[in-house]
């Protein structure tokens, strides 16, 4: 917003408004002394529960251009990083930019520019869950705060992986990404076939914006709307997470992101790489494995493909042991389902994410982890493979728990193998 320097200076003369806040910037020694943190923290979310804005450091109520000192630009910068991660709930990720403009005596001084986009969720900040009305803020009124949860994610009268992403255009999407999901024969326009997956949704202004689904499947890295929507994959040495005597605890670690059928396949990747394997010659070579690997395929495709997104903070962990593999989902299991009625009912919390998914083709590279040709069946029969593939390798049935009522974990014990350690 105000990208260019002339219309932020032009926007500055005017003064503030729905889309501006001005604030002088104060030291007492090396310390930041104005803005206050918690005055600051609430001009910001703010503008998130609203339709986004720009905050300048440097001018003052009465639009003078003050500026502030090169070297004390470290300080204000990391006041506002401090506040946006510790003092807003969720935590906001604006855009900070340091920029000169001229004083009223013509001098170039350097002012920070914070532009805050319209968030995809609804933040608290000490002043509570206030909104942008005019050139000030005001506290919600609950009526008013019931119908934004309602838009941007908990109720979902939109699900919320259908929901634009703010600030995102179109262009953000790969051509490679999201042409794979277009018919052979289809004539429609990006836009318009977009529209019809899901991926892409008129936003408020008007403007045609990718969804969440979107990026997720067709964004090479959604964490750039989405910091948490990635698999966080580690193998550890033994059965514990925990110092295993002079040896190091982790055998492996990685963060897998990109698409989402990507992240499926390289945490299969990870789990083959990781986990062992026993040869046996009887009736010639035959390897046994910890686990199926179509089992993991399964649960990975369920984790990606029903995880809540709108959880912030949340993230799928694999975790990999000598004895088990637990698999951790963000999300209560939907509408009202059990843990003991997983395998035999469906219910889809993102309904564009399973349908993009079930167009998704299984690379031939990647057969073994799976005889399908396509990531998602929608036939519902994942639970019950997941189930049965690993009990008649293992002889142990795995099992789900939700935790907290807010994740959802998959435990597939391990087979056991000849000659490992105790």
């Amino acid at each position: 917003m105000f990208d260019n320097p002339a219309d932020l200076i032009e926007k500055i003369r005017l003064g503030e408004d729905s889309y501006l806040e001005l604030k002088e910037v104060r030291f007492a020694g090396n310390r930041v002394t104005a803005p206050h943190r918690h005055s600051l923290a609430d001009e910001l979310a703010a503008f998130a529960n609203s339709r986004g804005g720009v905050c300048v450091l440097g001018v003052d109520d009465s639009r003078e251009v003050l500026g502030i000192a090169l070297d004390r630009l470290n300080a204000v910068e990391d006041l506002v990083r401090e506040v946006c991660l510790s003092v807003i709930t969720p935590p906001l990720a604006p855009v900070i930019e340091r920029q000169r403009l001229p004083s009223s005596t013509g001098e170039m001084v350097a002012i920070l520019k914070v532009d805050v986009p319209r968030s995809l969720f609804v933040h608290k900040s000490p002043g509570g869950y206030l909104h942008r009305v005019g050139s000030a803020k005001r506290e919600m009124t609950p009526d008013y705060l019931a119908r934004l949860f309602q838009q941007r994610s908990q109720v979902r009268i939109i699900r919320f992986d259908e929901q634009p992403i703010p600030g995102a255009v179109l262009d953000d999407l790969s051509l490679e990404l999201w042409q794979r999901f277009a018919s052979p024969r289809g004539k429609d326009r990006r836009e318009v076939l977009l529209e019809k997956l899901a991926m892409a949704r008129p936003d408020t202004d008007g403007a045609v914006r990718p969804t969440i689904a979107g990026v997720l499947m067709a964004s090479p890295n959604p964490r750039r709307w989405l910091p948490n929507a990635f698999i966080q994959a580690v193998s550890y040495r033994g059965t514990e997470v925990r110092p295993w005597g002079d040896r190091v605890y982790q055998l492996d670690a990685q963060d897998i992101t990109g698409p989402l059928d990507q992240q499926v396949l390289a945490a299969c990747r990870f789990v083959n790489k990781n986990m062992r394997v026993e040869a046996s010659k009887k009736e010639g070579r035959h390897d046994s494995p910890q686990f199926d690997l179509t089992a993991v395929f399964e649960a990975l495709v369920n984790a990606v493909a029903h995880r809540d997104y709108s959880i912030h903070g949340a993230k799928i962990r694999l975790r990999l042991f000598a004895d088990r593999l637990e698999l951790y989902s963000p999300g209560a299991i939907p509408n009202t389902m059990t843990v003991d009625s997983l395998p035999y009912r469906q219910a889809a919390r993102n309904e564009a994410i399973t349908s993009l998914l079930a167009k998704c083709t299984v690379p031939e590279g990647d057969r073994p982890f799976s005889d399908r040709s396509a990531m998602m069946d929608k036939r519902g029969e994942g639970v019950q493979i997941i189930l049965d593939n690993s009990e008649r390798l293992s002889g142990q049935r795995p099992f789900y728990q939700l935790v907290d009522e807010s994740e959802l974990l998959l435990v597939i014990p391990a087979a056991s193998l000849l000659g490992e350690e105790a």
